[in-house]
């Protein structure tokens, strides 16, 4: 079976011969033709430069067996597009935090073609170079996280901005989060239409929010970005860092597949999401600095709790961490290779 059917079948709860294994941050600094990379180009030359992305892209699907590339690029690229310009030093910083109501003023819903269209250009390139062997996911930040940035005006250790706007001006939070469904919807609609085999929202901070705030302000706009993209039948992944708390109400938004962090038990995810939805995950990041023996037993773990089922793709819980040895990707990869087979295939 090759990756591509192998991703998108977990991705549908259908049987693999084998477990799929991709990474999240795949593409980054713990790879050193990466970092030679970044030593030539910024980081928003990188994304923004269609060539440069799809080559940082294919950079570990060239060193690694992986069953998934996905799309290098930064979740905030489309709040620039907005009118809300970014910069890298080397986290992001926002000139103009989103506050007030007039703050909104200056935002608008961008045509995805025209004002990020060198996505949808490194997404073309890579399926030139991919082919029908390796899937490509897409990808955007989910509503809720990238306001979180947007009203912060950067990171934080708290990012209490934004639950503070919801509680202190919840009509402004509301525009916000209605601006930023839009442009999601019309940003992953247009990874598709380039030819993305999949994409995943990422909702890094909706785990920071109670769930009352959770079922009030971030699922409407997930049911939407869910139920507009569904028509384009591909998978959509939706992951949540911290979101344990989360997973009844991550059922009811539309996803195909639920992301897991390291904190939540695969097996009591799969109880709570039922078969019908693909779980995703969730080996700690900082199980790749133990021997490849310990990393051995913890992939089995992963593989033990997500149960023999259909429906499982093998990921780390967060993105990888810069300092991550490459041999010790070799071995997760490889040992979910060994533990991950599955008789189930038809």
């Amino acid at each position: 079976m090759s990756a591509n059917g192998r991703f998108l079948r977990a991705c549908r709860c259908e049987p693999v011969d084998r477990v799929p294994v991709w990474i999240m941050r795949q593409a980054g600094r713990y790879l050193p033709e990466y970092r030679a990379l970044r030593a030539k180009h910024d980081f928003l030359a990188l994304c923004t430069t269609p060539e440069l992305a799809a080559e940082a892209t294919m950079q570990p699907i060239r060193r690694f067996p992986l069953d998934a590339a996905i799309l290098f690029s930064d979740i905030l690229i489309p709040a620039a597009a907005m009118g809300c310009p970014v910069t890298f030093a080397p986290g992001p910083q926002f000139e103009r935090p989103i506050c007030t109501a007039k703050d909104l003023d200056a935002l608008h819903v961008p045509d995805p073609t025209k004002e990020t269209g060198f996505a949808m250009e490194a997404i073309r390139i890579l399926k030139r170079e991919l082919g029908e062997g390796v899937p490509l996911i897409g990808f955007a930040g989910a509503p809720v996280t990238l306001a979180t940035y947007m009203v912060e005006g950067g990171s934080s250790k708290q990012f209490d901005g934004l639950r503070r706007l919801l509680a202190e001006a919840p009509e402004v939070a509301r525009r916000l989060l209605e601006l930023l469904t839009r442009t999601t919807t019309d940003y992953l609609a247009a990874q598709i239409e380039a030819g993305a085999d999949a994409v995943q929202l990422f909702d890094t901070w909706a785990g920071l929010l109670s769930p009352l705030d959770y079922e009030t302000h971030a699922v409407p706009g997930l049911r939407r970005i869910t139920g507009a993209l569904r028509r384009y039948r591909v998978p959509i992944i939706y992951y949540v860092n911290g979101g344990g708390a989360l997973l009844e109400r991550m059922r009811t938004i539309g996803a195909d597949v639920i992301g897991v962090d390291w904190r939540t038990p695969l097996d009591g995810a799969r109880r709570t999401l039922g078969s019908k939805i693909a779980v995703q995950g969730n080996l700690d990041p900082c199980s790749l600095y133990a021997p490849p023996e310990e990393i051995e037993r913890r992939v089995t773990w992963v593989l033990a709790e997500a149960g023999p089922s259909p429906g499982h793709i093998f990921n780390l819980g967060h993105g990888i961490l810069p300092e991550t040895p490459v041999e010790h990707v070799h071995a997760m990869i490889e040992a979910v290779h060994r533990h991950g087979r599955r008789g189930d295939t038809p």
